[in-house]
């Protein structure tokens, strides 16, 4: 008797999800034998399906017929590499196909091979790290070179020699190197931008730059020479360096992290200020990134596995990142009449209430060979030195001497008030130098307390807000200086 059998799949594949025996979770790899519990090396022993996680699927994107044997992809209406070899080139560009909003087609994902979508820039440059297309130009950062790539325009001379642009049927057209042995390295994050202004570092040059044109100016010269040859020479493979442009303050923002990124470690994080086309602020935060949007400064900072996004100038109390207050501090060098050696007696400041001094120490007198061991530098030189704090303010080590603000200096004694750091007279804050000098220096009769200032060519000064006078407002310092006399 004849029967009827419904056929409930075409051309369908039956898929398996493959579970290990001892039910412990999908094998992704080739079928192991079990040994209780543990993976084995043997491939004697099956696996035991989990029919729950099976499912057909029938013919979509392939061709083949009823009860076919093979199937394949069909007729290809373009052409076919056949040597279809994969190449890694870190040197050159591509384009796919465009697309367009207005009717939906999306080309985005078509690469064709008939035709020239490749263009290359020199290799001696190094890799490709950073694109960025900037009205009809398009800048290349190579590891050691900069160049800028015409977009959908090429370039034509003239009999003068002189270039004219002129629209073409290309979509990179003509790359002009830029002038400078100058790259991004390996750290494409930070590049920043601002207008048209884009800054970035090479931290194989120990150089920071910043792109104006078609000029390329090093703005780690602006007196940090020193600084970032040797911060630069700290960042290895794994480490970063954070770029961002503050729209807030009209800042570059940089981070020097040796260590990498989420690892709170020694880190650098420092300004550089167009207006004053220098170098103008150290931070104590190190962001994880950054970014400014709307006219406001953004950064980021990890704690645990979140992240938290953290807006920046929108807390009243000042010096408070991610949580943590820290006070501010300035160190400058007194330095009048450079020929001569001085006795530095007072210092004096303009600006805001809260300011103390935490450090102020002369120069050492040079090398001496009768100094054990032979050759080393003085230690015994006038200073006075400050006490270390914590990022809150508390003390953490030995309170040495130091010049107060004018309100943690105050003191009563018979009903008397006095000062024990800064006075004020005439609107202006002026203080003492305490000698602070430990031992003699040859030929020296009287030193230490008994003195008042210190000697030197010289004065290294640290001064920092206290953590009592309104905590957390705004101090200003505008000027500082000292009275000195001769030798």
């Amino acid at each position: 008797m004849a029967i009827t059998i419904d056929v409930n799949y075409f051309n369908s594949f039956y898929l398996k999800r493959i579970y290990a025996s001892d039910g412990t979770g999908a094998n992704d790899q080739m079928p192991y034998a079990v040994d209780q519990g543990t993976r084995a090396t043997s491939w004697t022993t099956p696996i035991v399906k989990n029919e729950t996680y099976d499912w057909y699927i029938e013919e979509a994107r392939i061709r083949g017929g009823y009860n076919n044997t093979t199937v394949d992809f069909g007729v290809k209406a373009y052409i076919v590499e056949d040597n279809d070899i994969q190449q890694r080139r870190s040197n050159s560009l591509i384009y796919s196909g465009i697309f367009n909003s207005r009717t939906g087609v999306n080309q985005t994902n078509q690469f064709s091979v008939g035709k020239e979508i490749t263009r290359s820039v020199d290799p001696i440059g190094g890799s490709i790290q950073k694109l960025f297309a900037e009205n009809t130009n398009l800048t290349i950062f190579q590891e050691r070179k900069v160049n800028v790539a015409l977009i959908d325009k090429s370039a034509i001379y003239t009999a003068e020699g002189q270039s004219m642009s002129t629209t073409a049927n290309v979509v990179i057209g003509q790359i002009t190197p830029v002038p400078g042995n100058w790259g991004i390295g390996t750290n494409p994050e930070s590049f920043a931008t601002y207008g048209y202004t884009k800054y970035f570092v090479d931290k194989d040059r120990n150089a920071v730059l910043k792109i104006q044109g078609s000029q390329i100016q090093e703005i780690s010269l602006a007196g940090m020479m020193d600084f970032f040859r040797d911060q630069l020479s700290l960042i290895g493979t794994t480490g970063a360096l954070l770029g961002s442009y503050d729209v807030y303050n009209q800042n570059y923002v940089l981070s020097m992290q040796p260590s990498g990124r989420f690892t709170d470690t020694t880190y650098k994080t420092l300004t550089f200020d167009e207006r004053n086309q220098g170098w103008t602020s150290f931070f104590t935060y190190k962001p994880d990134d950054m970014f400014s949007s709307k006219g406001n400064f953004y950064s980021f900072k990890a704690s645990g596995t979140t992240s938290y996004l953290y807006k920046h100038y929108s807390n009243q109390d000042r010096n408070n990142f991610y949580g943590t207050k820290t006070p501010s501090s300035i160190q400058f060098v007194f330095n009048p009449a450079p020929n001569n050696i001085k006795t530095f007696k007072t210092i004096n400041y303009e600006g805001s209430n809260g300011w103390e001094v935490t450090a102020l120490i002369s120069d050492s007198t040079g090398e001496d060979a009768t100094v054990t061991p032979p050759g080393g530098w003085l230690s015994n030189f006038d200073q006075i030195t400050g006490d270390v704090r914590d990022a809150d303010g508390a003390a953490s080590g030995t309170d040495y001497a130091r010049i107060y603000s004018y309100d943690e200096g105050a003191y009563t004694e018979n009903n008397i008030q006095y000062r024990a750091g800064f006075d004020r007279k005439q609107n202006k804050y002026w203080a003492v130098i305490p000698n602070n000098t430990q031992d003699p220096i040859a030929g020296e009769v009287i030193w230490g307390n008994q003195t008042m200032g210190i000697k030197g060519y010289f004065a290294t000064v640290t001064m920092k807000t206290d953590n009592t006078t309104n905590n957390g407002g705004l101090k200003s310092l505008f000027a500082v200086s000292s009275e000195f006399i001769g030798k």
